[in-house]
């Protein structure tokens, strides 16, 4: 009896270094579409591929054969390209995510990941005070506000409908963009890369219709904005001070500081 032959499954260095090239690889892709309306479009053609081979399987050729035809047999091809069109802005924002030089320096998510989490979420949650002092004075004061927060900050999606300011985040001055008779208190400030980069933003509206009738201008503009992006949104009511926080489209209602700071620790890196 001929010994078996063990060799496929000695792994060298190499392999090593690859699977964690790989590993870098999807957490990279993730991190971009956590969170987004892309996770839903991949799940969507991720069944219509496995229902397109059970067919197959199964001899039943009729509508692998109408699909085929359709696109004149370049099924595969055409898939490449649609999913360079469905995923162009995920795309455009990896492609942005590597360009940055210091990105893993500043990235406090990749440190934490790998010399441990005490340090990172300590610095997350000074960057975070201000904001959250901010709140607290305007939810006081029932000062209306919309703050919106993103990973990447969309030249194309912001830059046209907003005040750039580029700023270091301080209290006062979130303050003072909201403040009634400010000429930026109207619209959203966005925060992105630790900076408050734009004030008086318009964003798009959501389209959903069972929303309370008690929701004004900025919370269909905050859940609008998280539907269509990754971002997540603080709202300050202007005539109750309650604190509203929207993501994927979803808003929790009359949220405390201790949440607050929870949600914004857990979604702003």
């Amino acid at each position: 009896m001929k010994g078996l032959d063990f060799d496929f499954l000695k792994i060298t260095w190499v392999d090593g270094l690859d699977i964690i090239l790989v590993a870098i690889l999807i957490y990279y892709i993730y991190s971009l579409i956590r969170n987004t309306l892309a996770v839903n479009l991949f799940l969507g053609m991720v069944i219509i591929l496995v229902a397109y081979n059970i067919l197959k399987a199964l001899h039943l050729n009729l509508v692998p054969d109408v699909i085929n035809k359709s696109v004149d047999d370049k099924f595969i091809s055409i898939g490449i390209i649609a999913l360079i069109i469905i995923f162009q802005p995920e795309i455009r924002r990896f492609l942005l995510h590597i360009g940055k030089s210091t990105y893993l320096q500043k990235n406090k998510a990749w440190w934490g990941f790998l010399f441990g989490s005490k340090d990172s979420d300590r610095d997350n949650l000074l960057r975070i005070k201000p904001i959250i002092d901010a709140c607290k004075s305007m939810k006081k004061t029932r000062t209306g506000a919309l703050i919106v927060f993103v990973k990447f900050y969309d030249d194309e999606l912001f830059a046209n409908s907003c005040e750039l300011i580029d700023s270091k985040i301080s209290k006062r001055l979130l303050e003072s963009i909201f403040q009634k008779y400010s000429p930026l208190h109207d619209g959203a400030v966005v925060i992105a890369e630790n900076k408050i980069k734009s004030a008086s933003c318009i964003l798009p509206l959501t389209d959903n219709d069972k929303l309370p009738p008690q929701f004004g201008l900025r919370h269909r503009a905050g859940i609008g904005v998280s539907e269509t992006t990754d971002a997540v949104a603080v709202i300050i009511s202007e005539e109750t001070g309650e604190i509203a926080y929207a993501k994927q489209g979803r808003v929790r209602m009359n949220v405390s500081f201790g949440e607050l700071e929870k949600l914004l620790n857990k979604d702003f890196h």
